[in-house]
């Protein structure tokens, strides 16, 4: 109710196949964040909550009931701390929601993966291990408050002439056993990620390109501990923490070479869509997000990725796109499926 254009919808969904058809801007993209709410607790497109909310209305909700039973909802008001919960119990911490209902996004702004900085990358990372594994996402929150911290405190204590550091040992101790989980975990995330990548990839394009995953860290060739104390002068200096796993970085080639620099926008579009369903494969079925995937993709590829999509591999899927004969195609004769035209915030079921 409520949520950016959709004033209200009360939908029926196919266990396997959800397709939404229509122009842009009439509230596709808009139902799949309304699904990913229901999963992170938060939108993917707008940073600020009251973003969501319907312009001129004071409050949005959103709820949604899923096949073990559980029902969550999501209510956001003006000026008010949302309000999230299981049933009729409202959540004392969101992150406690986290990897209860397993998703992955994938969707245009993914190309912030390849021409964006380190961030995002790491974040691709973390969006998987955090739905598996809790210790992770603790230890991911605890390593970044206490990295702001620092970052504060090197900061304040560069204007000073003979400044104390003890504090900044007492952070960095605390940082130490967060990052040696942190750094571990993606390491290990990224050797299983990376033949299921491949071969998906390689089943997309037809196998006419190599493509290479590489994750690289700080603490793969040093002690965290040691690297705080060598290079605090040059931190005060900097202003700013040099070493950590916040630095981490995934390495994306095509060949031998970087991605960017060489691929063409269908290549990048594969290797990221390849990516994408690699971390679905991780995840063992989640709920899938796919937001206008199509474009850019010549014909064949689009064939293949509508192969892979029929497969036992992935589990409930909901896709958008404005040419319905893409949707069409997905649908195998007698598969139950559903498709949706949308239109001004409104859904109509249309006959497969």
């Amino acid at each position: 109710m409520n949520y950016k254009n959709i004033r209200e919808a009360s939908l029926d969904f196919s266990d396997k196949m959800n397709c939404f058809v229509g122009l842009n801007g009439q509230g596709k993209t808009n139902l799949l964040d309304a699904i990913y709410l229901l999963s992170f607790t938060k939108s993917a497109f707008s940073a600020i909550d009251s973003q969501v909310i319907m312009h001129e209305e004071a409050l949005a909700m959103v709820q949604g009931t899923y096949t073990d039973g559980q029902v969550f909802s999501c209510g956001l008001k003006r000026g008010q701390k949302k309000q999230f919960r299981c049933g009729q119990k409202d959540y004392r911490r969101m992150i406690d929601h986290i990897g209860l209902v397993p998703l992955v996004l994938v969707c245009p702004q993914d190309a912030e993966l390849i021409e964006d900085g380190s961030d995002e990358r790491r974040h691709f990372i973390d969006a998987v291990i955090a739905q598996q594994d809790k210790r992770y996402l603790e230890f991911l929150t605890t390593y970044n408050a206490l990295l702001k911290q620092r970052n504060a405190l090197l900061k304040q204590l560069s204007e000073q002439d003979n400044p104390d550091t003890s504090l900044l040992e007492v952070f960095e101790l605390q940082m130490l056993e967060p990052a040696r989980y942190i750094y571990q975990k993606r390491a290990d995330f990224i050797e299983t990620l990376t033949p299921i990548f491949s071969d998906l990839y390689q089943q997309i394009s037809g196998g006419q390109e190599q493509v290479q995953l590489r994750y690289v860290s700080q603490l793969q060739d040093r002690d965290l501990q040691e690297a705080f104390v060598r290079t605090r002068s040059r931190d005060l200096i900097l202003g700013w923490t040099s070493q950590g796993v916040h630095k981490d970085e995934l390495v994306m080639l095509l060949g031998e070479y970087p991605l960017k620099q060489v691929a063409s926008q269908g290549q990048q579009k594969t290797f990221l869509l390849a990516m994408k369903l690699a971390q679905a494969v991780c995840l063992g079925q989640p709920i899938m997000l796919l937001d206008d995937i199509f474009d850019k993709l010549d014909s064949e590829r689009v064939a293949r990725i509508v192969h892979l999509l029929q497969s036992d591999r992935f589990g409930q899927i909901f896709i958008t796109d404005t040419d319905r004969q893409h949707l069409t195609d997905i649908v195998q004769p007698g598969e139950e499926a559903a498709i949706f035209h949308v239109e001004n915030g409104r859904f109509e079921n249309l006959k497969i």
